[in-house]
This record gives structure tokens, sequence and C-alpha cells, in this order.
């Protein structure tokens, strides 16, 4: 097993992957834009700070990200503006901080998603990652706190987690630095179109509810021909989501 650092060493080359540089709160004319989301007490913030070098307030205690906090990074000559989205537990929309986070993500079109999850608890993770990659084709689980499962004997095979869910898997232990270089690396790749996904999705549909979420979808384009993913919306409208329905009455999306 690898030794864990006691302290981080931003001035390591083992950190510093070459054509990084931390932009803070520069965020002028962005090449990309990243979403940073995930369950609270992931150590999410403390991933945007290790990329942005901000020093983002990071308290062990659920709904810490009342609003969304910004910040940016430059690798190989692009910048990156990262989005750290508010901590939930789920994107079905029944709090303010749900709605933020997956409206960001759907609407705001970010060029990629990173989801943060506690590699010690991974399993109830599980549930925000899968509904991420309902809305977006384009994200990476960082699998984070690898420290914290390593000190309890946790094993994860995130080779295998990657091809069971279709994206990427970079383990990290952010507050130590480790795996933030290929956590970047990852990152550009997918921005770049390097690396295509082929995440997730829900299978095995009853033709009739197929055949109205078809139809519903094709609806939803005619309105809104720019639209992202029509499909996952009019799923969200035969569940009976009273927010997307509003959305959709209002033309209220995130610009």
């Amino acid at each position: 097993m690898e030794a864990t650092p006691t302290t981080a060493c931003e001035t390591c080359p083992a950190y510093n992957p070459d054509g990084l540089k931390k932009l803070g709160v520069n965020l002028n004319e962005a090449d990309f834009v990243i979403a940073l989301a995930g369950n609270p007490n992931t150590g999410k913030s403390t991933v945007f700070n290790a990329l942005t070098g901000l020093k983002q307030h990071t308290g062990n205690w659920p709904g810490k990200t009342v609003t969304r906090a910004e910040g940016a990074f430059e690798y190989n000559s692009q910048k990156y503006k990262i989005v750290d989205l508010p901590g939930t537990y789920s994107l079905l929309s029944t709090s303010e901080d749900e709605e933020v986070a997956r409206n960001f993500i759907l609407f705001g079109k970010p060029s990629v998603t990173i989801i943060v999850a506690d590699a010690s608890r991974l399993e109830r993770n599980l549930n925000l990652v899968l509904q991420v990659l309902e809305i977006t084709d384009s994200a990476v689980l960082c699998l984070n706190l690898m420290d914290e499962a390593e000190r309890n004997d946790i094993e994860v095979d995130t080779r295998t987690l990657a091809k069971d869910l279709g994206i990427p898997v970079v383990a990290t232990s952010a507050r130590y630095l480790r795996g933030i270089p290929e956590l970047i690396q990852t990152v550009s790749d997918l921005a770049n179109g390097r690396i295509h996904c082929k995440p997730h999705k829900i299978k095995n549909i009853p033709p009739n509810i197929e055949k109205a979420v078809t139809k519903l979808s094709t609806e939803i384009e005619k309105v809104y021909p720019e639209i992202p993913n029509s499909r996952w919306l009019a799923i969200r409208l035969l569940e009976g989501d009273q927010h997307v329905k509003e959305m959709l009455k209002n033309g209220d999306f995130i610009k």
C-alpha cells in the first residue's frame, strides 16, 4: 500500500503536471466549463481547492455549499472554469440545492462533469452518480478519500467500476493531492474529445412507457430545438416532476 503523506506538497513534481497553472477566481475567456458535483462530505470542496488554488471552507457537515462557487485553472494553454455545485444526495429536485445542481448539469451544458464520491462509502454515493449519467454523456468519477478507504481495508477495483459505469474513474486523496494530476489529465482528455464515454443508462423500459417517452421527447424538441437531453426531461414529466413541468411551460432554463 502506498504511504500517505502527512502534508500536501504543491511544489512536488508529482503534483504539478507540466502545463498546469492555478487561476483562482480568474475566469476570463474560459475554453471549457467544468461542473463539480457530489454528495455532502465527500471532499468535493477539497478537490475544488486542489484544482483552483482557492481556499474554500471545507467544513464537515451536509449543506455547507449553499450556492455555487467558481474558480479556474489553466492546463496546456487551455482555461477551465470550475463550478462547484451544492452537495446533494439526489437530482430529483426535492430541495433547492438539488434543483441548482441538476439544472446546471442539464441546462448549463458543462463540458465535463466531475462527480466526487467517497471511496469508503461508495454504495451510498452511486445513486447520485447514476442520476448524473442519465443527464450527461461527459463525466468522470473522482473516487476521493482513498486514504480513508485504505485505512479501513477497503479496496475498489477502479478498472471494473469504470467499465460498468462507462466513464473514467480516477482514485484520489485530494487532501494530500494524490491523484489530482491524473484527474486534470482525464478532464482535459474528455473536454478535448480524446476520451468518449458510453455511460450507464436506464434499460429495459416497458414498451408502452418507451413509446410515451419517445413521443413526449419529440414534442419537447419541437418547442425547444436546442434543449439538451429531451428524453430525460420526458421521463421526468411522466414521473410527475412539477419543477420540470414549470420550467418547460415558462422556458425558464439556465443560460
